[in-house]
This record gives C-alpha cells, structure tokens and sequence, in this order.
C-alpha cells in the first residue's frame, strides 16, 4: 500500500455486470499484458449469513471458464464484500491475485494457501466490485434495480508484475526518487534494512504530499491540510533517523519526480516552485519541532533518571505527540537508545479519549430517505429564479451532535447548493399557512439537499419555495468581485497567480492565491484601482451554459480551484475576465457599487490571502472610517493638517516617554542605593528582603539583577505591591544554588501560597504574583525562612 497510487479500472452504471467484467479483466492480464495465467488467482464472495447473502456463484461459475477449480478460492465478507461505509451502495466482489514468487517457492507451498494471508509476493492486483445492494441505516439490504461494476487495479502493483520485480519500490516507478535520495545522503541503496525503508518511506510520502500541494491543498492544522502535514512529518522523521538529514532535504527531490511524473500530471510541472517551496518550509518547521521534541523529552529521561525509573508516563509521551507533534515511534526509540520505555497503555488511554472526542464532535446519526413522490429530483433553475413551486420528492432526518435536522431534496430548486467557494442559499418554503425555514443548501452526490430544523406538517403538498434575495445579491456581488480580482491579480502580479480557494458569502469575499512574498500597499491599491474600474464600466454578464469544456478553454476560460468539471461547462465573463463558475453572479458589474480591500496575508509557503469586501458592507467600512476620522480631528480641535497634529502627538509623547524612563532609572538608582545599605549577613549569606514601591513588575526584576551584581553571596527576596497585585522575585547567587542546594522557583512557588498566587522560575532566579498585597511581610517571612 502506498499513501498515494494511481488507480486503474472500468466502471458500469448498468450496461454489463460480472460476466463482461470478469471476461475483460482476464483478456487484458493474460493477452494485452501477457501475464502467465499460470500464475494468476481469483476470489469469490462466500456469502454472509447475518446479511442473508448466499455464495456468489455467478461470479465462480465465470472464474471457472478461465481457471481451474483449485485458483477459484471463497473469500470472506470482511475481503469480498465491498462497503462504502455503514449505508449507502455495496456489493460482493472479486479479487485477482498473483503469485510472484521464484518457480521453487511455488513447488513447495503451492499459492492458493498465501491467498490473503499477506504474503508480499502473493498480491491483489485488481477488484472487480458488483455493486447491487443499497445498506439502509437499519442494516438492512435492498437490491438495486440497475447492477453496476466499479473495478480497481493498482498501478504500482500491475508494474511490479510486469517488471518481474520483488517490491513496488524496486520498478522504474520509484527507482529514480531512490537513486537521488542515495545520492544526497551519501547512502546506498540495498545496504542496510533499516535505511532501504527510510528511503522507501520518503519516496512514497513525497508523492502523496507533492501531488496534494500541486492539487491546492495545502498542509495546515485541520481536515485534508494536518493528514498532509502527518504524512510529511513522517517521511522527515525517518529522513532525520535513519538518513541523518537534520536539514530539509526532500523538497531537492521535487525536480526528480516532476521530471518522472509530469508528463503524464502536467500540475507537477506548472507548480512545481510553489511545491518545492512549501514542502521546504514545512520540513524546516517539523526539524525544529524535532529538536524541540528531542529537548523535552531529554528533560523527561533526566527527571525520570533521578528517580531512577525505566517507564515514562503515557500521558508525557502523549503530550509530546499531541502538542508538538512528536511521533511516539521517534520517542519510543530515543528511549530505547537509553534503556527506558513507555507505559503504553496510559498513551493509548490518552489517544482514545481524544478520539472519543473527535467523535463526539462530529457525531452525525442519518435516517434513511423517505419517498416522498416519484418526481424528478432536485434540477436547478436557479440562475434564472428565486421563487417557485417545488414538492418535496423525498427527506431524511439527521441527528448533528444531538440535535435533529431534516434534508429535503425537491423536484426543482431555485436554492443554490454550497460549491466553488459560494456558500449556499437561505430561504424558506411555505404551504397551507406553515413557513419553513431553509437554513443551508448543500449537495451530496448529485443531489441538492435543504436543511431544515423541522419536517413540514403534510410533505406531500405543493410549496411556494423563496431565496432570501438580499443575501443572494449580496453573495453574488462577493462572487462576481472575486473574478475582477483574479483577473486584476494577474495583470498587477504576474501570470504566476491561480486561485487556490475561496469563500463567498453575504458578508465578504476572500481569495487564496499563489504568490510568494507578501503585497505592497501599492500593488494592493493597483488592484482596488483595476477592480473598480471593471465596476465603473458597468460590464455586463455573459454566460454560455452547457458549452462543451475544450470550447471554454479555447475561450480562453480560467478554471476555478476545487471544482470538478464535466463534458460540458458554464462560462462566465465579464470583459476580459473569462471563468468556468457554477455560481451565482450579479447582471452586470455595476452592482458591485465599491470593493476594498480590508486584508493580506500569507496563509501558507508560496499561498496569499485576500479578504475584501463589496456593496453595503463597503459603504459601512467608509462610513465607519470617516467617522472615526472625524472624531480624531474633533479631538485634535480640527486642526488645518489632521496628519501633521497626529505626528506632533506622536513626538510629544515619544519624548515624555524619554524623560518619564530617565526619571524612573535615576529612582531605581536610589532606590538600589537604599537597599545596598539594608543588607544583612547571615552565617557568611548576605540577605535582603524588602517591600519595595516600584510601578512594574520589569522595574522589580531589574532592582533584582542590579543588586546581584554588586552583592556576593546573594540571597535577595523582593515584594511589591503593583496595581493592586502582589509581585514577588527571588535571586539566589549562583554559588549558593550549588553549595545548599537551594532552588529559586521551588521556594517561590511555596512562598506564593502566602499571597493567593503561584510561580517559578530558575534555580537562580524566579518570579511569582498574587492577589493579596496585604499578605507581603507573611511571605518575606516565609521566604527567609528557607535561609540555611
């Protein structure tokens, strides 16, 4: 298995079933490839009793006319039962496995016994899945009325086969990653066990991770973005321990599989800057965390080496993982290099309770549909409607984190459904006196499903259904905005831009886009300038529906980031600007009104962020600005030149700064001067502690540090009383600390309970605050009270 493959296979929605299929795949193993059928094997679903299903014996009868009885093997639900998940469309299904091994292996133990049992030369090269069921929310099974057929072959796998190779990794297909891994650490290939499956592990990871980023999808902290990351991390972790790269190295690899790929996925080679940028800034993060990691958990060995134990806690392991990212495999075999381990069953306690939360965030119980009429579902005339009659054609109720919902899917909508970054339609429907409100609008497999917090009373009725126009308007103002601005991007920036993401709503607009430093304050304002030139010109919408895609494209058509295009495509273009957009977009620029700018930012190596808003929300921002700027000069009693009054306020308050701190060191001075004169010597330690009157617990710290270097011999406890606070610092000279065996931060820390608070700090020095002042000379008692 790798973390990214390629995927062949063939699909039917209805034309041919398991006969054609398995006719097929047997023609082009055994004829187009030329694969010896000798060494060929199928399974066959051996049917389920707690499901009901009998043995498939049309697909074993099938098996039959290409192989003898002994290579057609049953196989389990668990491997010959296909699932998309708890409901939903499923079926049995049919492996082809082939057996790799040397002609001696095979006289000896014949294939048909490693069949699944997880032998690496003994492999499922294809599936053929007969989808003919539908699992309903109950468990149940119900038969399709159409049969279809979703096969799957690994590419890497037919590879291995047809090279007569051992591993994946050892085929043309990652043979070249290989060889530049070998040659930039200075390792060889084939020498060592441990650092064959480092550099298998960063090839294959690099794959996945170029691909994703080349893709757009960017590592980050959540959803797609952190598996991305982990498996990035992943690969830097075994780079780091068993290749010795402690700098990052896997981004030299990019131009490599660029040049091995990119034939064939040409957006490895159009993004390959923007990839080797981001993979590098990535793995220099991640070899920080390691050495971050590395120092922790150092503290952990030594703490737990005091008390002379050999387990560390599971929850210090997990802490490590959980917080900064610290595979627990890299900590368990630092602790192995030290004779230590990790109690694991506390980690794997802590990884469950945060599983156990993961679900409870995301706990979605759905119902099975419920039929309402027969009509055709869910066609959109929205583009050219708000308002209809629509009737309910079939819903389902669903529990969100103990709350229910209902999913309605009508015959027709004028709702928009979230897609292309543009948030879904508002509204309500309404029939025989009851108003149901729509509260959002998605799609799920091709349909448009409504959510509501309620079922109306009688589903089967007809409704008057109605979009929330004003935020439709609103919404399609932001879209039709992001596409001026993508348009401007490029004319200010450079061809280099393509939009990465984005999200549109009623409130505001924002776009991601490539580009690899961050905008000046006049590129931004050339692109408010451009943008609201195209909305001065008032240019009106052209929109061609259902235009075959390779026209669009000769059009000169941009594609917009996430979406999924098919044969035929809607362009939309406003002057220059030309977009495939399923979205909503307003008649003509004009309608726009007025678009700034209010924000930009990097969101990612080589990924921009602008936010900006359109039409009322821009008004609000220049009327708010205008106001604040007119109470600034109220304030400033109206001066002639507002800039040049708020620069002489700056100066002059840049100044008393000046002198207010002169005035401050000269009463430090003092009072350092004063306390030199108070100091005590107590069996050869020179002691100090005082209440003080300083403004800041800095000013605190910086008596401290002062008195040090004038005292040897040092024990110095300073209490202040600071804005109603308790503030406290401890200074122990160095030689102290090690001659009695005293530590700053763990008698502040006791020190502290005086005044309600709590600290720490160095042995040498330590800090703490409190919320009783009152209670000062109790904790200088306490505090002296430590003195040996």
């Amino acid at each position: 298995h790798h973390t990214m493959f390629e995927m062949l296979g063939n699909w039917s929605f209805g034309n041919y079933f398991k006969n054609e299929a398995i006719d097929w795949a047997w023609e082009f193993l055994t004829l187009r490839l030329r694969i010896n059928p000798e060494n060929l094997y199928a399974t066959v679903f051996e049917g389920s009793k707690d499901d009901g299903l009998d043995f498939d014996q049309e697909a074993s009868n099938r098996w039959l006319k290409w192989l003898p009885a002994d290579r057609v093997l049953m196989g389990s639900k668990k491997d010959n039962f296909w699932e998309m998940g708890e409901t939903g469309p499923c079926g049995p299904c049919s492996e082809i496995h082939i057996d790799l091994r040397s002609q001696k292996e095979k006289e000896q133990l014949p294939g048909h016994s490693l069949v699944n049992k997880g032998h690496p030369q003994v492999i499922e090269i294809w599936n053929l899945v007969f989808i003919q069921y539908n699992r309903k929310s109950d468990g149940s099974l119900e038969s399709l009325p159409k049969k279809h057929v979703d096969t799957g072959m690994g590419f890497e796998r037919l590879c291995m086969a047809i090279q007569g190779k051992q591993s994946n990794y050892d085929t043309d297909v990652f043979q070249p990653i290989i060889s530049k891994i070998s040659e930039l650490s200075g390792i060889a290939y084939g020498t060592d066990g441990k650092t064959d499956v480092a550099m298998r592990v960063v090839a294959d990871h690099l794959r996945a991770v170029a691909f994703a980023i080349a893709d757009g999808q960017i590592p980050s902290n959540n959803k797609a973005g952190y598996v991305i990351r982990r498996i990035l991390r992943r690969a830097v972790r075994y780079a780091y321990t068993f290749l010795k790269q402690d700098e990052p190295f896997m981004h030299k690899l990019i131009p490599v599989l660029s040049e091995s790929m990119g034939e064939t996925f040409p957006e490895l080679r159009t993004q390959q800057e923007l990839v080797t940028r981001v993979m590098r800034e990535e793995e220099a993060a991640f070899l920080r965390t390691l050495e971050t990691g590395i120092r922790l958990l150092n503290q952990i060995i030594q703490a737990i080496a005091a008390e002379k134990k050999k387990i560390i806690a599971g929850v210090s392991a997990f802490e490590l993982y959980d917080t900064y990212g610290f595979p627990l495999d890299l900590t368990e075999l630092i602790l192995r290099e030290h004779g230590l381990s990790v109690n694991r069953q506390e980690f794997d306690a802590e990884m469950e309770k945060q599983k156990q939360r993961s679900r409870s965030a995301a706990a979605t119980d759905t119902g099975d549909w419920v039929m309402v009429s027969g009509n055709e579902e869910g066609r959109f005339i929205g583009y050219d409607q708000t308002e209809t009659t629509v009737t309910i054609a079939r819903y389902r109720k669903v529990n969100i984190k103990n709350k229910d919902f209902y999913q309605l899917v009508f015959n027709i909508t004028p709702f928009y459904a979230e897609s292309g970054g543009q948030v879904g339609d508002t509204g309500h429907i309404e029939a025989n006196g009851q108003k149901v409100l729509i509260l959002d609008t998605r799609k799920e497999n091709d349909l448009i499903i409504h959510i509501t917090e309620k079922l109306p009373d009688d589903p089967s009725v007809e409704f008057h259904a109605s979009v929330d126009n004003g935020k439709r308007n609103l919404t399609a103002c932001n879209h039709s905005a992001t596409h001026l601005l993508h348009q401007a991007l490029r004319r200010v920036l450079g061809d280099h831009v393509e939009q990465k993401g984005s999200l549109v709503n009623h409130h505001r607009l924002r776009f991601d886009f490539s580009h690899f430093e961050k905008m000046s304050e006049k590129e931004i304002r050339n692109v408010e300038i451009l943008v609201n030139q195209r909305i001065r010109q008032n240019l009106p919408l052209e929109e061609k529906r259902e235009v075959p895609i390779s026209e669009a494209r000769q059009m000169g058509a941009m594609a917009l980031f996430g979406e999924k295009y098919g044969d035929a495509v809607r362009v939309i273009k406003f002057g220059e600007s030309i977009e495939l957009c399923g979205g909503t977009h307003v008649k003509a620029t004009g309608t726009i009104g007025f678009f700034k700018i209010v924000g930009e930012s990097a969101i990612a190596a080589g990924i921009r962020r602008i936010e900006a808003v359109t039409a009322v929300e821009a008004e609000k921002l220049i009327y708010e600005e205008f106001d604040a700027l007119h109470a600034i000069r109220q304030a400033l009693n109206n001066p002639k030149d507002t800039l040049a009054a708020i620069g002489k306020l700056v100066n002059d308050k840049a100044e008393l700064e000046k002198e207010m701190a002169r005035v401050e060191m000269n009463r430090l001075n003092d009072l350092k001067k004063s306390l030199l004169t108070r100091v005590q010597n107590r069996n050869g330690i020179n002691v100090l502690a005082e209440i003080v009157e300083v403004s800041t617990a800095a000013a605190l710290k910086d008596i401290a540090f002062q008195v040090k270097e004038e005292v040897d011999n040092l024990y110095l406890f300073l209490g202040a009383d600071i804005d109603g606070k308790a503030s406290l610092a401890l200074m122990i000279s160095e030689n102290l600390v090690k001659e009695k065996n005293l530590h700053a931060g763990n008698i502040i820390r006791e020190t502290a309970k005086e005044v309600n608070g709590g600290g720490g700090g160095q042995p040498f020095f330590a800090t703490a605050g409190g919320t009783n002042p009152g209670a000062l000379e109790a904790a200088i008692k306490k505090a002296v009270s430590y003195i040996p």
